[in-house]
C-alpha cells in the first residue's frame, strides 16, 4: 500500500538554533554535538556520530535536542544536504530536523527522499541573497510512503549502491596516503626539517593573488568555487555552478590552472585546491601563485600539513579562529627542498593523478546508477 503524505505527517519537524555565543558557560565542554551546514557533504546520506562543534551541559535547556535517528536537512544558505544523528544532538538555525514516526516511515528512507529531492529544494530557495526553506513550506512538501517492507527494501538497494561508492572514495584516499608517503619520505618531517632544507618565507617563493572582480557579467559563463565546493582530502573541486546561476554580490577572486586555491575559514583550514581552469572563487579562500622556485604541487602539501596549521592555530591558542588573514599567511616559513627534487614529487604526483582520474570515471558511473535508482523510487 502506497500514501501520499505530508512532511508534517510522518515525524514531528524541529528547526535548530544557536545558544547565546555570549555565555561561555554553554560551550565550556564538548557534551553535546552541535550540527551546522559545513558538518555536512553532498549527494549522501551523513551518518553523524561525532560533529566539530559542541555545546556543554549547561546549554542544554537553551538548544533543541533530538533523539537518535532524528533526520537532518540543511535549508537556509547551503540547501537539500541530509544527515542522521546516532545519538543526541543539537543543531543550528540553518537546520531542519525531522523526529520520524518509527511506525509509518523508515528514517534511512526518509533520507534518501531527501536526496533525491534537493535540487527542487534548492530551487524552490532561490533567492538574490540567501536561500531559505522556512519550516512552514518545509513542512508542507508531499512524500510518497509505501509500506514499511517496501521501504527497507529500497533503502536496502540504495545502501549497497552507497557501499561501493564509499569502496570507490576509499581507494581515492588510498592513493591520496600514497602522496603524502612519498612527500614524507622525500622531504622529511618539516617540523623538525630534518632533511635541513633552507627555510623560506612564503613571499619569496609565491604570491597572494588578490585580483578581484564585481564584473560578475564578464566571468558569467565560468564557474564559481566557494569553500564547499573542495573536498577535504582530495582538493577536488564538486558541485560548483556558473557565476552566473550563483547570483554573487560581493567580490570575488579571478583564478586560473596557475593558481592554488586555499580556504581560509575555520574548520577547513587545510582545504586546498588546485583548479584546472579558470574561474572566480570566494573570498573566504586566496588565489596563490608560486613562482619559478616552487612547484605548486609541493606547496599544496604544505599547506595541507599539520605543520602549516599548527602555525595558524598558534595565532589562536587554538580556540576559535574564525579566518586566516593576509598578514598571518605571509608571515609562514617552511623548509624548500631543490627544484629538482620537487620536479620528482610533481612528477608522481601526476602519475597518480592519471590513476585517480580512472577511478573517478568509475566513482561517477556508479553515482548515476544511484541517481537512477532514486529517480525510480522517488520520481
Amino acid at each position: 500500500m502506497i500514501s501520499k503524505m505530508k512532511l508534517k505527517d510522518v515525524g514531528i519537524i524541529v528547526t535548530g538554533n544557536t545558544p547565546s555565543k555570549k555565555n561561555k558557560d554553554y560551550y565550556d565542554s564538548n557534551d553535546i554535538n552541535f550540527f551546522t551546514p559545513t558538518d555536512f557533504e553532498d549527494g549522501r546520506i551523513n551518518d553523524f556520530e561525532e560533529s566539530v562543534n559542541y555545546i556543554s551541559n549547561n546549554a542544554k535547556e537553551k538548544a533543541r535536542i533530538l533523539p537518535k535517528g532524528s533526520v537532518l536537512v540543511t535549508c537556509i544558505g547551503i540547501i537539500g544536504k541530509v544527515g542522521i544523528v546516532e545519538k543526541e544532538s543539537a543543531f543550528n538555525q540553518q537546520i531542519n530536523a525531522i523526529i520520524p514516526n518509527k511506525d509509518i516511515i523508515d528514517n534511512r528512507y526518509l533520507a534518501y527522499w531527501l536526496i533525491s529531492k534537493a535540487d527542487y529544494l534548492r530551487k524552490k530557495a532561490n533567492a538574490p541573497v540567501v536561500p531559505i526553506i522556512n519550516k512552514t513550506d518545509f513542512q508542507e512538501l508531499e512524500i510518497v510512503v509505501p509500506d514499511m517492507e517496501t521501504q527497507k527494501e529500497i533503502v536496502n538497494k540504495l545502501n549497497k549502491m552507497q557501499k561501493l561508492i564509499d569502496l570507490k572514495e576509499e581507494q581515492k584516499c588510498l592513493f591520496e596516503d600514497l602522496i603524502k608517503s612519498q612527500f614524507v619520505e622525500m622531504f622529511g618531517d618539516l617540523e623538525i626539517n630534518n632533511k635541513k632544507w633552507k627555510i623560506v618565507n612564503i613571499l619569496e617563493v609565491a604570491s597572494i593573488d588578490t585580483n578581484m572582480t564585481k564584473d560578475f557579467e564578464k566571468y558569467a559563463e565560468l564557474p564559481h568555487i566557494g569553500i564547499e565546493n573542495i573536498e577535504k582530502n582530495t582538493g577536488k573541486l564538486i558541485n560548483y555552478i556558473s557565476v552566473e546561476k550563483s547570483n554573487l554580490t560581493s567580490g570575488k577572486y579571478i583564478f586560473d590552472e596557475r593558481h592554488i586555491i586555499y580556504s581560509k575559514i575555520r574548520p577547513n583550514l587545510n582545504k586546498v585546491a588546485t583548479p584546472d581552469f579558470k574561474g572566480l572563487c570566494s573570498a573566504d579562500s586566496y588565489p596563490i601563485l608560486t613562482n619559478e622556485k616552487c612547484k605548486k604541487e609541493y606547496l599544496v602539501f604544505v599547506l595541507r600539513s599539520d605543520y602549516f596549521l599548527n602555525y595558524i592555530l598558534s595565532y589562536s591558542s587554538r580556540t576559535n579562529i574564525p579566518k586566516v588573514n593576509k598578514e598571518q599567511l605571509s608571515g609562514f616559513d617552511f623548509p624548500l627542498p631543490p627544484i629538482e627534487l620537487q620536479n620528482q614529487f610533481a612528477d608522481f604526483v601526476k602519475q597518480i593523478d592519471k590513476q585517480k582520474f580512472e577511478i573517478q570515471k568509475n566513482l561517477e558511473e556508479m553515482k548515476k546508477t544511484k541517481e537512477n535508482l532514486m529517480n525510480k523510487y522517488f520520481n
